[in-house]
């Protein structure tokens, strides 16, 4: 899924991006840099996020959740989901908190706002 914000962004993505909980993680074989938030407490599953593009007026964000490692050396499958529910309401926080923070609105379309787990697990009952 990707974000995009536009407006005068005042820090850098780096930096924005580790607000929202994000860690930094650093391939030394393709030298590129992504960013992870577990969802437990093990590595996977986790959200993951690349830098699309940063300047000074925007920034473009993609983003998808990693469900499991991959299973062979030199693959790029990891069973990412790059839309549904999870991933949505991770990018409406990330919104949030990037957005709330510098005052500048997102560009992509706006997340239908949902129940949370508690609530649909205590109606369940």
């Amino acid at each position: 899924m990707k974000i995009i914000f536009q407006g005068k962004l005042g820090d850098s993505a780096r930096n924005l991006i580790r607000r929202c909980g994000y860690g930094e993680i650093r391939d030394f074989r393709s030298n590129e840099t992504s960013y992870a938030r577990k969802l437990s407490g093990g590595l996977y599953p986790r959200f993951h996020l690349y830098i699309n593009e940063e300047s000074a007026d925007s920034l473009i964000l993609n983003l998808h959740l990693d469900q499991r490692q991959t299973r062979y050396e030199g693959q790029t499958a990891h069973s990412g989901e790059y839309d549904g529910e999870l991933v949505e309401n991770e990018a409406a926080r990330i919104k949030e908190i990037i957005g709330k923070g510098l005052n500048i609105e997102p560009k992509s379309s706006p997340v239908k706002e949902d129940e949370g787990f508690w609530q649909k697990f205590w109606q369940k009952l």
